[in-house]
């Protein structure tokens, strides 16, 4: 890729003296000038590109409600809600952009240095506005000088009318945004960690308790999942299932490399059919599968051992799908394999269970785990009786981690929220969750018989609140230990 960068703002006004340095004055760097006549050249002779039959967003309803209930909840607060910025991944090179959920979701919208801002109205209620960049001008260079922004490097952004009728909302050129958040005496709230610039021109009009409050509501706001949310749910769960076909196919290609294979079928998937992965996919094989968090995805996949494969397709919306299956890589678990697959099959069943509305959120938690410290006493692993293994927690060393999480936006979605909100709440309809416990004994843990050592095993499926129960939105892979024999088996055929 070329490596030319201008720092945005420097183009504009130096083209606009008449004279402007080609993209990339990066110090250590020689450039030629441009030419008056190059200048001239480059600012005229385009076509008019504006779309002018932009359709609302299909979500554009649902994030107007949520704008709602945000104002309901601060009546005469100004509120501003950005979307983050750029991040260099190294030198020149910026990270792929992904806008925070906050703005998100009360949006549609996916800009980087993009700003919401609710202004207080008369009527009690908000104006809201969205602060966007608009398109990179001609006329002064900027679209083919600023290679960090402008279109001719980067491709076509909506312009300020075209945004507007896809979000349902005027928008502004983020140019204007200083002055206009320096306008005004009311309260102000802004969604911290995302703009430094906006933090910085909003001064000491924000506190950080109020503004961890504002961050509360908002991430509260997500709890309960409408019927758009719902149904990307299901759609990042059904390229998620696809995902893990396309591994279960190539993994003796992978035996003849590595976990690294395995990444890069299931990110091929997440990439055509959605955004990317919503999380760094998980592809452990062997004593791997007994770290919960292994992402390097370096080691070798061999026969005769399991796959711990936990991975989830983003949507081109940003909600997310988190599931895990432990796979046998010769296709067929071993007698001990399937004893220890069995059991966490049980827990988890257990605990899908116990997903109702009006059921507490822990109680699958606690019917999972209580399941796991049974198997644990009954194995002679560690001594009973089970009621006082449980209230001890002494299970946690082998199953580690609790057994799931509110998902959607973020695969650890609604985090910000309060507990009496969160983990000790009421289920609604309308809320999704994962349930995936887990048994992880260690290569080098001395307290299980030498055969258990290495081997790790979750399984993990994301479940949908309903009237009546529940819903496994990924229940189309399956979990029962014969059941996924004959599934790989049929995948390979």
């Amino acid at each position: 890729m070329t490596d030319e960068r201008t720092p945005a703002g420097s183009a504009t006004a130096t083209a606009a003296a008449g004279r402007a340095p080609v993209a990339g004055n990066r110090k250590n760097r020689i450039y030629p000038e441009v030419s008056p006549e190059l200048a001239e050249l480059m600012a005229s002779g385009w076509a008019d590109t504006e779309l002018r039959d932009v359709a609302p967003l299909p979500q554009a309803g649902h994030t107007a409600r949520r704008r709602a209930a945000l104002s309901a909840r601060y009546p005469g607060e100004r509120l501003v809600v950005p979307a983050g910025n750029l991040k260099v991944r190294s030198n020149d090179c910026d990270y792929p952009f992904r806008a925070a959920s906050e703005y998100v979701h009360l949006t549609g919208d996916q800009t980087f240095d993009g700003v919401l801002v609710l202004e207080p109205a008369e009527d009690g209620g908000h104006r809201a506005h969205l602060y966007l960049p608009p398109r990179s001008s001609r006329e002064n260079g900027e679209f083919w000088l600023d290679s960090a922004r402008g279109e001719l490097w980067t491709g076509r952004r909506h312009s300020l009318d075209e945004a507007a009728m896809l979000y349902g909302l005027p928008c502004r050129d983020i140019g204007t945004l200083g002055e206009d958040l320096a306008r005004g005496e009311e309260p102000v709230r802004v969604v911290r960690g995302y703009d430094a610039g906006v933090e910085a021109a909003l001064g000491g009009r924000t506190t950080a308790e109020r503004d961890e409050e504002l961050r509360e509501f908002l991430s509260e706001l997500r709890l309960v999942k409408d019927d758009f949310e719902i149904g990307e749910l299901q759609k990042a769960c059904d390229s998620t299932v696809r995902g893990f076909e396309d591994v279960v196919r190539v993994l003796d290609k992978a035996q003849a490399t590595s976990e690294r294979y395995l990444e890069g079928t299931f990110f091929l998937r997440a990439r055509v059919e959605g955004n990317d992965v919503g999380y760094g996919s998980i592809c452990a094989a062997g004593p791997h599968a007994t770290i919960m968090h292994w992402v390097r995805n370096d080691g070798p996949v061999r026969e005769g051992e399991l796959l711990l494969l936990d991975a989830g397709v983003e949507t081109r919306t940003l909600y997310t799908a988190d599931v895990t299956r432990t796979l046998p890589v010769s296709g067929r678990f071993t007698p001990l394999q399937r004893t220890l697959y069995e059991a966490v099959y049980e827990a988890q069943q257990a605990g899908i269970d116990a997903v109702r509305p009006g059921a507490a959120y822990r109680d699958f938690h606690e019917a999972a785990q209580r399941f796991l410290a049974g198997k644990l006493v009954e194995w002679g692993i560690v001594e009973g009786p089970v009621e006082r293994v449980y209230r001890l927690g002494l299970q946690r060393r082998w199953t580690l981690a609790g057994t799931g999480h509110m998902l959607g936006l973020d695969v650890h979605d609604c985090a910000e929220a309060r507990t009496e909100a969160y983990v000790d709440c009421t289920l609604e309809p309308g809320m999704v969750l994962t349930v995936e416990p887990g048994l992880y004994f260690q290569a080098d843990d001395l307290t299980v018989p030498e055969e258990y050592r290495g081997i790790g095993i979750r399984i993990e499926d994301d479940i949908l609140v309903t009237e009546d129960g529940n819903r496994n939105l990924s229940g189309a892979l399956p979990r029962r230990a014969e059941e996924v024999e004959a599934w790989m088996a049929a995948l390979k055929a």
